[in-house]
C-alpha cells in the first residue's frame, strides 16, 4: 500500500493505492463520520486479484485539503460527485468500478448516473443515495425523524459548536447508534477519528447536513450538477446494493423500494447482523459483491 496525493481543480485528495498500476481501477469511498481506515480488510483482498484499488479520504477528512481559502467548503452531493470524477480525470481513470455507502455511496451513485460510461459498476450501500432536496421538507415518520437527530443539531448554531468540541463524543456515538451489532475498542475509532482532525471537517459536514435541506446555499460552480441531481436521474450500470440487517440509520426495508431507480442488472443483498459501516463491519461481504459486479462487467 502507498499514500499518495493528486490535484484536482479544488483539493489535494490524499488517497491510499493497492495493486498493480495497471490493473482495473476499482474506487472504494467512505462515508460520514468514517474514513479509509474503513476498506483495511477489503482494499488488500481486491488488490490480490490484480485490482488497482484506490481509497481516498473524502473532502473535510484526513490529509486531504482545499487549494484556495475561497473555495466554498461544502458538503452538498453534487461536490462529492464531482471529486469523485475530478480525481478521475486527475489520475487519467476512464472508468472504474465504483463502492461506496453514505456520502461515498452518494458520490458513487452520481458518477455512476449522471456519466456512466465512468462507471465498470456500482456497489452502493442502502442503493439509491442521491437526495432529493425538492421533497425534503416533507416530515418523515417518527421512527425515522429520532434517527436523524444528529442532522437537526447541525442545522443549528449550537450543533456547529457541539461538533467543533465534541467532534469524537459526537461521531462515537453515531458509530454505536447506527451499528448496534458491531462491537469496536478505543483503538479502532481513534485511527479513523484523526480524520475529523481535518481543518475543514467541520465547515463541510454542517454545510452538508444543511443544504441537503435546503437551508444552506451550494456552491455556485457545481450549480449545474445540483440542477441534473434535481431531476433524480435514474442508475443504469450493473449495482448491487449491499444493505446491512442492522443499519441504525437506514433500517432496510423488508421489500427492496430501491430497484425503481435501476434500469440496469440490480441486486440488493441483506448482510446479516452489519449495521451502517459495512466494508469495515462486513468486509467478506463487501469483497464478495465487487468480485461478483467485476466478474460480469468488461475492463
Amino acid at each position: 500500500m502507498q499514500r499518495k496525493t493528486i490535484r484536482t481543480d479544488v483539493l489535494e485528495i490524499a488517497y491510499e493505492e493497492h495493486g498493480p498500476q495497471d490493473g482495473p481501477p476499482v474506487i472504494l469511498l467512505h462515508g460520514f463520520p468514517y474514513d479509509v481506515r474503513a476498506y483495511d480488510e477489503v482494499a488488500p483482498a481486491l488488490a490480490a486479484d490484480g485490482n488497482r484499488v484506490l481509497v481516498p479520504w473524502l473532502r473535510g477528512y484526513g490529509p486531504t485539503r482545499f487549494l484556495g481559502p475561497d473555495t466554498l467548503r461544502s458538503g452538498e452531493q453534487a461536490a462529492l460527485g464531482n471529486d469523485l470524477l475530478k480525481m478521475m480525470d486527475a489520475l487519467g481513470i476512464k472508468r472504474a468500478a465504483l463502492a461506496g455507502y453514505d456520502w461515498g455511496g452518494r458520490a458513487a451513485c452520481i458518477v455512476a448516473a449522471l456519466w456512466p460510461e465512468r462507471a465498470r459498476c456500482l456497489m452502493s450501500s442502502t442503493g439509491y443515495n442521491i437526495q432529493n432536496i425538492a421533497v425534503s421538507a416533507e416530515p418523515a415518520p417518527a421512527a425515522a425523524e429520532h434517527r436523524f437527530w444528529y442532522q437537526y443539531y447541525f442545522h443549528t448554531e449550537r450543533g456547529r459548536a457541539g461538533l467543533t468540541k465534541n467532534r469524537r463524543d459526537i461521531c462515537r456515538l453515531l458509530w454505536k447508534l447506527w451499528s448496534p451489532e458491531w462491537t469496536f475498542d478505543e483503538a479502532t475509532f481513534e485511527k479513523t477519528a484523526k480524520a475529523f482532525d481535518n481543518p475543514d471537517f467541520v465547515d463541510v459536514v454542517i454545510q452538508s447536513y444543511r443544504h441537503r435541506y435546503a437551508y444552506a446555499k451550494g456552491d455556485p460552480a457545481l450549480e449545474a450538477i445540483e440542477a441534473r441531481l434535481a431531476k433524480q436521474p435514474k442508475i443504469g450500470v450493473p449495482t448491487i446494493n449491499l444493505h446491512g440487517a442492522a443499519d441504525g440509520v437506514g433500517p432496510a426495508p423488508q421489500t427492496d423500494n430501491q430497484a425503481q431507480h435501476f434500469t440496469g442488472p440490480y441486486e440488493r443483498r441483506l448482510v446479516p447482523k452489519a449495521g451502517h459501516n459495512l466494508p469495515q463491519e462486513a468486509p467478506a461481504a463487501t469483497v464478495a459483491a465487487l468480485r461478483d459486479l467485476m466478474k460480469g462487467t468488461p475492463q
